[in-house]
């Protein structure tokens, strides 16, 4: 099987930059404001430049302890995040396939809650096993989507989402179940699964960076196949191409991604819709070009997203998913009435 990345250099660049900008946006933003040029001269004096950092100790330590991981994490949720919903719509040809709407988040969260509730049963480190398990979860709640969805309502974009939604529900009414098992991680669970990103630090990014560059790499080097299975499964066939085989690797990696994303941050809705869409209508419809640009852009929209979530009611803090939610909710309702004006 082929693979490769072709790159927009131009769209690519933009996203770059809107990741950087959002990332010094989102470090310096808070109640002790940092400055965008002593954020940048404070880590250029942690690698052997000769720069003095401007900053105090304190300063330093809310820097590098609080704000750089959060805003590192948000841009590796956002971008797993972001890049799965795309490569679903890809592999399941459907503009409407997201890891929230295909049952991959609900699965995740209830592979996750159970380890959280159970975990110290298994033996081993429980917070080590929340990625694993929903990654089970989240390629049980696919599967069972789309299957519904092929048999009951033969396979139509109105009938792989009604599927995921069903099977979504059920999930979320299992994962309900085993959350009033653990009385005592109530809360905890309650505040995961409002989505967030400033839980663990450091620890966070190192738990899942390694699941992160797996599912990332996989789709990003699956963007020819998933060209491929756009022109239909005979014509991917005629040119050497197993559909079955793609489909079972990209629906693999798109799930490791929204477990890893999930297992972290929580359930934060809306982001595979939205980004691959925007991406879209900039670059194409060659998903050589909408993944890797997805990364990018998904990166620093959920960057972005967490800032407006930790400073519209400062010193409250709003759940990541509430703000997200606000904005995908409408952005979801037009790509529907547009995917049904296309099909009528």
């Amino acid at each position: 099987m082929k693979g490769g990345v072709g790159v927009p250099v131009g769209w690519a660049a933009v996203g770059a930059v809107a990741l950087v900008a959002a990332g010094l946006f989102g470090i310096s933003a808070g109640a002790a404001s940092l400055s965008a040029a002593d954020i940048v001269r404070h880590l250029l004096s942690l690698l052997p430049f000769g720069v003095e950092s401007p900053l105090t100790e304190r300063q330093a330590a809310l820097l590098v302890e609080l704000r750089l991981p959060r805003v590192v994490m948000g841009a590796i949720v956002g971008a797993l995040l972001a890049t799965a919903g795309g490569a679903y719509q890809g592999v399941f040809r459907n503009p409407l396939a997201d890891p929230f709407l295909l049952g991959a988040a609900a699965g995740a969260g209830l592979g996750a809650t159970l380890v959280m509730v159970f975990g110290q049963e298994l033996g081993g480190s429980p917070r080590a096993l929340v990625p694993v398990a929903a990654f089970v979860g989240a390629l049980l709640g696919v599967a069972a989507a789309y299957l519904l969805g092929s048999t009951a309502g033969g396979g139509g974009t109105a009938s792989l989402v009604l599927a995921g939604v069903a099977v979504s529900s059920f999930l979320s009414a299992a994962q309900t179940l085993v959350q009033q098992m653990g009385v005592d991680q109530l809360q905890r669970i309650y505040a995961w699964l409002l989505g967030g990103l400033g839980r663990d630090g450091w620890n966070d990014v190192r738990l899942i960076a390694p699941y992160a560059v797996v599912g990332l790499a996989v789709l990003l080097l699956c963007g020819y196949l998933l060209d491929m299975l756009a022109l239909g499964d005979d014509k991917a066939v005629s040119l050497g191409l197993n559909p079955a085989a793609v489909r079972i690797v990209v629906i693999g990696a798109a799930s490791l991604a929204t477990a890893a994303a999930v297992s972290v941050s929580g359930l934060i809705g809306f982001v595979g819709i939205v980004v691959p869409h925007v991406v879209r209508r900039l670059v194409g419809s060659n998903y050589r070009a909408i993944l890797p640009v997805t990364v990018l852009f998904g990166g620093a929209f959920l960057v972005l997203v967490d800032i407006v979530a930790r400073t519209l009611v400062s010193p409250a803090e709003l759940p990541i998913g509430v703000v997200t939610a606000f904005l995908g909710a409408p952005f979801f309702v037009l790509i529907l009435r547009t995917t049904r004006h296309r099909s009528t």
